[in-house]
Formats: C-alpha cells, structure tokens, sequence
C-alpha cells in the first residue's frame, strides 16, 4: 500500500456496521413501495399470492446477502462495494460491464426517488410546481452528501426515526374501526407478474451497503451482519403488513384504493411523513453510494480518471458526486421516467446475479485462497443467479435484452482496450476447472474419424526463420484445434530461466503475428532426443499432438537423421507434415488461391490431404481457395474408369474441386517432370510420401527421402503428407 493510500485510509471515514451498513440498506428497502403499492399487491394476488411474492423476492435478495456476506469475509473490501467485488473475481471487464451501468442506474435513480417525493407533497398542496420541488430537493440533498457521508448518515437516522413512527402508526391504527368510503370503479385484476414486476424492487437493497464499503471499519465483520439484518427485518415488516392488511381490509378496497396504508393509520400525517423519509432516504442512499462506485470505476482507469478524485483526508468523492448530480438534474428535467424505469430495475438484478455467480463459482472451484469467514453452499449461491434471470424475464424481457447488450457492449469495448488491472481475479480457475472437465469427458469418449481436429506440433526451430511452416499450421488449425510452435535447443547445459525467457519471446512474436499457438521450448543433447522428448512426453491426455508439421531439409548429411525423425514421427502413430517453401517462386496477383492435391486414389495419404486441404479452405487466409485434385493414369482407358469414380466420391462427399487426369504413356518423358510441369502456378502442392517399411534401414529410407526431395526440386510450396493414426479418413466423406 503506498503512502499516499495509507493516508487516506487513516482519514477515511470509520463507519461501524449499523451506521455504515444496515442503515442505507434497510432505509433502501423500506421505500413507496410499501406505503401505496401493498395494499394493491394483496387486492390483486390475494394474500397467498403475496406472500409467495414476498417470500421469493426477499429469497433473491437473502441469497444475493449471503453471497455478499461470503466475498466480503474472504477478502479486504475495497471502495465501490458491487463493483470491486466483481472486477476483483470475474475481471475488469465483467466489473466495469456491471458497475458502470448500475453506476448509472443509481444516478438516474436519484431522479425517481425526489421526484417521487415531489409527487407526494402534491397530497397536501395539490398545485405545487412538482419539476422546482424536485430540483430544490435535489441540490439540497446533494449538498448533504457533498459535504460529508457522516452528515448525511446522520440525516439518515432521522429518516429512520420517521419512518419507524409511521409504522407504529400504520400497526396501531388497523386494530381500530375504519370508516373508509368505497371506490366505485374496482380496477380488473391484474397478471401475477405484472404485480410481482412491480412490487420487486421494493426489496432490492441488499446492494445499498456495499457502496460505503470503502469507508467502513470492518468491512469483512460489517457487511455480512449489516446486510442480512436488514434483509430478514425488511422480510418480517413486508410480511406482517399485507397480513394485517387482508384482515381488516376487503381485497376490492385494497385494489382499487392506493392509500390505504395512510388511511387506515392511526396518525395520517407520520404515513405522510414517512413516504417523504422513504423517498428522501432511498435518493440520499443513492448519493452517497452512486459516485463511491463512479470513483472506484475511475481509479482503475475505467472511466475518465478525474472522476476518481477525493477531497481531504476522507477522500470524499465531489466530482463524482457532482458528476451524479448533474445525471440526476437531467433525469428531473427530462419529464416522464417511466419507460426507463424497467432498464434501470434490471441493471440492479444484473449485479445481484453477478454477485450470486462469484460466489457459486469461487465455491464450485474451490481454490485454496477460497476460505470464507461465512460460507455460502455454492448450489444456493448459484439458485440465487438463476432467480435473478428468471425474474428478469418475468418483469421485462425487452428490458432484459436491451440491458444485456448494454453490458455486452461495454464488456467488449473494455476488452479491447486492455485495461492493465493490478490484481488477480478467478478467471484462470474457471478455465482450468473447464478444462479439466472436459479432458476427462475427452478421455471416456472414442476417437471416431468424424470428430477428428488437427492437434499440430510445428517443430519450427527459430519462427522468423520458417515463418511459411506456422503459417501454414495456423491456416489449418485456426479455430479447429491446437497448435503447439516447439524449438528445440541443443545445448542441455542452458539455463532453465533462459528457456522460459525464450518461450516468452517466441509468445510475444506470435501474438504480434495474432497467430494462436501454443509454445515449447526444450533443451537437448542433440536435435533427434529433443524431438523424441516433444513426441512422447509432450501433451495431455487426449490433447496430445495428432500432427507434426516440420520443416523440408536439403542440407547435405542430415538424411539419416531426417529418415530418423520421419520413422520417429510414424512409429508414434502421428501424422507427418514436411513442408518445402520455394524463394525462388513468384505467385501471381490474386485473391484466390489455388490448392493442387496429387491423388492416388482413396488412399489414406491422400484422404488426409482432402482433410487438411478442407480445412485449409475454411481458414480467414485461404477462404474461397480453388481445389484441384490431379492424377496420373497409363492410358484414356484408366483415364475414364478414374474420373467416373472420383467425380461420384467428390459428388458424394459434397467437395467442391476441379477434377484433372494426366495420361502418361510408358515410355514418355520422367513422370516426375509432367507432374512438377503442371504443378506450376500453384499456391500448394500436396503429393503423399511413402511410409518406412518393416525392415526397412535408416539409410535405406534417408535414400528415398533423398531422392523424394531431388525429384520435387523447384516446386511451389510443398506439403509431403505421411499419414501415421489409425484413423480411417475416409469416414469422414462417407
């Protein structure tokens, strides 16, 4: 922790968990709501209706409590409550993609709760200007949070003491008589969720504590006992009032009339009161909580960093509150706020599902630095998510939908930018708990040829040098399957750290190239033990290499040790890729490339070729590239018999190629130099080479490979393929 930051932690306010915690947040959920909508929530569901209604919404919000309770005890809570807890777990992108619009959300919130305020003193003056009311009341609440937390906490208390008496008032009045005139037109009852829609938000407030979280003693201590308590005393009081209600009240009444609650009170004026606390209260909550998250989002470079500023030694957040004053001004003025409102409802759903899945996930995961004070059983944590999204829908789902592009949208736009974030969140869990699974479901299931992918080892030696080879590997992988660039070092004397640092060199390169690979860098007493060490140990499970891609030699003496390597490869049931790049060849100018596959029939070499030249076809770089498969036959008699069969197979297989058959008399010029002739002007050439024999010796076979490369001399780039699984390829086009 730097100086600069221990200052402000020894001046920040101290808050204790009544003060810092339970008072926004119950202040928060005793809101409107429970003044003019209960009674109407009982006259259209019914009371079991509402009690269901109640019961899992203050179900969501308890188990979005207890997720809250179990981050907040296993880490060091810092400024911007909901915010930091997601960054710090998912990631800055997840935490800015929720924190920013839910930033907003509260702003604009502000907005809603004043102008509610302003709304209800019309009950007593009925022609006041309502748009001034809202702007006098909004400056003078803003002042109060400009000025101090402590101020405006302090307010805060009085509220409480207000709306308390006014339940007093509302608990002792509906024992009495109540003489209440009937209404003459009973609305129709409305849809289960629409009542469910519109009485949820009144117990969203678990999330109203965690704003102050930077500004509290003991955040791990105050945030789980603030938050709970005031979720379970907010249950009891939405419980006991509808009950209440239903007895002494008929449900036609209690639908059609929406004072019912003021009515019925002992004392008119403290319900009167109370509605003003509950709307002042809720907008004050939203101002000290609002710019708290505006300002975390700014220190970590999220948003424009003056934004981030704190004034004096508390560290108080004036621009940001400025800045949600100013938000909330242009809320008031705009007018009707209603088509928002459902938008705004699902941005704070969003965050207590967010809140439920860190939770879940860090349970499920189980890492070691996962060791909670309070510990929530994931299954609960993770039921939690669900409801939420569950009960978006339910109130909205165009709102759902316009909300999650909103957060897609800013997810990706913070991706891209590649914010530099200082902490480690639990992303990496989360993909190795993934891959784990899915490599053991890999290992019960069978390989079948139908499912094949393109595992490509490229033993590429230095990348700058055999940049055509990656590049090829790459095309065919891309997006297909793995791909591991592997350099061997023939010195086994180097230094481990300096084969790490050269594996970062090679990462950084490719990633500049944005080619996806996997790197290795190994040391060895000689090149054909390194290769041995990268066929055989190398990999995991199922996800060991199926493909070498490597390199054509020519360079004089290194035969054998080739010959080596390509019976190494075929031993070891791995198909072998060896390309030769041609300097000398020009291509021509054009946007679609053209593949020539020297086919000897349904051979395995050659169905491998059909393979990867599919797959060629289908990468960003070769897309729309023409495939000619071309053969040679003795006479016009094979000539016929060969093309009927290959253009059935193409048919069959739904390839799209260009069928050539060359006759070759015996006795015409070397076969070797028709096929190099019409090889020409070509992007890719693949000819399949002949697998080692039995019996076949080192020196036998480095001679045909010798001869091999002797007779391709001055072709285009060149692919020799061995085919080396025991896979049926051919299955594939069945």
């Amino acid at each position: 922790m730097s100086n600069r930051e221990s200052e402000i932690k020894k001046g920040k306010n101290q808050f204790g968990t009544f003060k810092g915690v339970f008072l926004p947040s119950v202040l928060t959920i005793f809101g409107v709501i429970m003044y003019l909508r209960m009674g109407w929530v009982v006259g259209n569901v019914g009371i079991f209706g509402t009690i269901f209604i109640v019961s899992v919404s203050s179900a969501i919000t308890l188990i979005t409590a207890f997720s809250i309770s179990s981050i907040a005890t296993n880490m060091r809570v810092g400024a911007g409550g909901a915010y930091f807890m997601i960054s710090r777990s998912l990631g800055v992108e997840a935490g800015a993609a929720i924190g920013i619009p839910l930033f907003f959300a509260r702003a604009i919130g502000i907005a809603f709760y004043i102008s509610g305020f302003a709304e209800s003193m019309r009950m007593i003056a009925p022609g006041i200007p309502v748009t001034i009311v809202a702007v006098v009341s909004l400056i003078l609440m803003t002042l109060l949070a400009y000025l101090s937390a402590d101020i405006a906490l302090k307010a805060s208390m009085f509220i409480l003491v207000v709306i308390i008496a006014s339940l007093f008032s509302f608990f002792l009045g509906i024992f009495g008589n109540h003489d209440i005139a009937s209404v003459n037109a009973i609305p129709e009852v409305e849809n289960f969720w629409v009542v469910f829609a519109v009485f949820f938000p009144a117990v969203t407030g678990a999330e109203a504590g965690l704003s102050m979280s930077g500004d509290l003693k003991e955040p791990g201590r105050s945030i789980p006992i603030g938050t709970i308590s005031a979720v379970l005393l907010g249950y009891v009081v939405y419980l006991a009032i509808p009950i209440l209600l239903r007895v002494f009240v008929s449900e036609d009444l209690l639908r059609s009339d929406l004072y019912i609650v003021e009515k019925v009170a002992r004392w008119r004026w403290l319900i009167i009161a109370g509605v003003w606390g509950a709307s002042l209260s809720s907008s004050l909550g939203s101002l000290l909580g609002a710019p708290r998250t505006l300002q975390a989002l700014a220190r970590d470079k999220t948003m424009p960093s003056f934004l981030g500023k704190g004034h004096s030694k508390r560290d108080t957040p004036r621009v940001a509150t400025a800045f949600a004053f100013f938000i909330a001004l242009a809320a008031i003025l705009m007018g009707d706020l209603d088509a928002i409102a459902p938008v705004l409802t699902m941005f704070f759903l969003v965050t207590y599902a967010a809140l439920n899945l860190v939770a879940a996930l860090e349970g499920m995961i189980g890492n070691p630095s996962w060791r909670p004070a309070f510990r929530t059983p994931w299954p609960i944590a993770l039921l939690g998510s669900a409801l939420c999204m569950v009960v978006m829908f339910m109130i909205s789902a165009g709102a759902t939908f316009i909300s999650a592009i909103v957060v897609a949208g800013i997810y990706y736009f913070v991706a891209k930018r590649k914010f530099a974030s200082g902490w480690i969140d639990i992303r990496r869990s989360v993909y190795l708990a993934l891959s784990r699974y899915s490599i053991f479901k890999l290992i019960e299931s069978e390989e079948h040829a139908k499912t094949w992918r393109p595992n490509i080892l490229v033993l590429s030696g230095s990348p700058t040098k055999r940049m055509y080879l990656i590049e090829l590997a790459d095309a065919i992988s891309h997006g297909k399957g793995f791909m591991t660039t592997a350099s061997i070092h023939d010195d086994d004397s180097i230094r481990e750290e300096k084969v790490i640092a050269m594996e970062k060199v090679v990462m950084t390169y490719l990633k500049e190239k944005k080619i996806p690979s996997l790197v290795e860098v190994i040391k060895a007493t000689d090149r054909l033990s390194g290769v041995k060490t990268l066929i055989s140990a190398y990999g995991i499970g199922p996800l060991t290499p199926n493909t070498v891609f490597i390199g054509a030699s020519d360079e004089p003496g290194r035969s054998i040790e080739f010959a080596k390597i390509i019976k190494m490869v075929y031993a070891a049931k791995r198909n072998l890729v060896i390309v030769r790049e041609n300097r000398d060849q020009e291509l021509p100018h054009r946007k679609l490339r053209k593949i020539i596959c020297w086919w000897g029939g349904r051979r395995n070499n050659a169905n491998l070729m059909l393979v990867l030249s599919y797959l060629l076809q289908t990468s960003p770089e070769w897309r729309g590239s023409r495939l000619s498969l071309k053969t040679v036959v003795r006479d016009d008699r094979e000539k016929e018999s060969f093309e009927m069969e290959t253009a059935g197979f193409t048919k069959s297989a739904r390839l799209i190629a260009d069928l050539e058959t060359i006759v070759h008399p015996y006795g015409d010029s070397p076969l070797a130099t028709t096929i190099k002739e019409s090889s020409q002007g070509a992007d890719l050439v693949m000819l399949g080479i002949k697998a080692p024999g039995e019996d076949e010796s080192d020196e036998q076979y480095a001679s045909y490979y010798e001869e091999f490369m002797q007779r391709t001399e001055g072709y285009p780039l060149l692919a020799a393929i061995l085919i080396g699984q025991d896979i049926k390829f051919s299955e594939i086009f069945s």
